[in-house]
């Protein structure tokens, strides 16, 4: 990346970018967490079970040292000696194995998180120029590396010298002990300087960690065109989207026209505002808007009320309260409750006076 595109991105990566990252298998990673975590829980597994272990080791010992020359030499004696002594150090060893493989799969979790990705496994052979290794190694994260090689290496090398120093009356000691008692005393030393050595390793992994995840997040940002392009190709471009917003637009029309011939009464403004209303007195407590339009729309839904002889009843500030308050499919809100009475008893009318042939009432006035 060169230094002027660097200075371009400046922008969080987006979802959609950690989403890929991930998948190519880009993630946050930090060795030395990683191997503190795997190294503390050696530690603390010998430390608990190293008198197992111990034991296990020198039965195994015992057992091959008790061997006779004869059946050394007979391969049908030796290879099930060999076998039981494995079986028996492999058994002894077990937790240890187990808490290891554990904590070996629980590192991850800490940072990043289990990744699974078959991209890093296909073959990169831009990574075999050896003018780009060159420019790794004498990089900034290569510099950083080297960095941190040297700080471990000193770290580890100080705190081992001041426990061998510390120790060196106990490592003597084991040569006066029992076979058995040496073992399981080597086993405690041993994880006790792998403990006090991950101590030591926690410490750069907690500078190692706040490091790994600003240098993952700095090499997914993005400039600014990368995120309008994404987002374009995520969203769909505007005219993409204001066609399929005039087709859902349609289709609403289409469906809200579809229940004009059935409702009771179309309010008008008379010309600007339409809107259809139905009420069934078992379904719903209130008359229910089944469609409103302005203009063009209004006018259509007026024609298509005449044509099916749905009653049209003029009320500019009772339509335009429905229009602006109410939604298609919405029941009438409380406070219009009297004047759409007014209206439905006036149609209810109007329908008695047609069957009956009498005159018909005069229409109502709605404020």
């Amino acid at each position: 990346m060169s230094e002027h595109a660097a200075q371009d991105r400046t922008e969080r990566a987006t979802p959609k970018r950690l989403e890929e990252a991930r998948r190519d298998g880009r993630v946050p990673r930090s060795q030395e967490l990683s191997a503190s975590v795997v190294m503390m829980a050696a530690g603390a597994a010998l430390l608990l079970a190293g008198g197992r272990v111990g034991g296990a080791l020198a039965s195994a010992m015992r057992h091959g040292l008790d061997l006779t020359r004869a059946e050394a030499l007979d391969a049908a004696q030796l290879l099930p000696a060999l076998s039981a002594s494995l079986y028996e150090v492999g058994m002894g060893c077990l937790p240890v194995f187990g808490v290891v493989v554990l904590a070996a799969l629980a590192a991850p979790l800490a940072i990043g998180g289990w990744n699974v990705s078959g991209k890093p496994l296909v073959p990169d052979f831009a990574r075999l120029d050896p003018l780009a290794g060159i420019g790794r190694m004498f990089s900034t994260r290569g510099l950083v590396e080297l960095a941190k090689a040297f700080a471990k290496f000193a770290l580890v090398a100080a705190v081992a010298a001041t426990l061998l120093w510390n120790r060196a009356d106990d490592l003597a000691a084991l040569g006066n002990e029992s076979l058995t008692a040496a073992i399981g005393h080597s086993c405690r030393l041993v994880a006790t300087t792998l403990l006090v050595l991950c101590a030591a390793l926690l410490a750069i992994a907690a500078i190692d960690v706040p490091y790994q995840l600003w240098r993952h997040a700095n090499e997914l940002k993005m400039s600014r065109d990368e995120v309008r392009r994404e987002a374009k190709e995520t969203d769909g471009s505007p005219e993409v989207k204001g066609r399929i917003r005039q087709a859902q637009q349609a289709l609403a029309r289409g469906r809200m026209l579809h229940d004009v011939p059935l409702a009771d009464v179309i309010v008008t403004n008379p010309t600007h505002f339409a809107v259809a209303l139905r009420y069934e007195e078992r379904r719903a407590r209130a008359p229910v808007v089944v469609a409103k339009g302005t203009d063009l729309i209004a006018a259509r839904i007026r024609e298509i009320a005449r044509e099916h002889h749905v009653a049209i009843v003029e009320a500019p500030p009772l339509a335009r309260a429905l229009y602006r308050n109410v939604d298609i499919g919405g029941e009438i809100p409380a406070a219009l409750y009297a004047a759409v009475a007014q209206v439905l008893t006036y149609v209810y009318q109007l329908r008695a006076a047609r069957h009956d042939g009498t005159q018909p009432p005069p229409p109502p006035t709605i404020h």
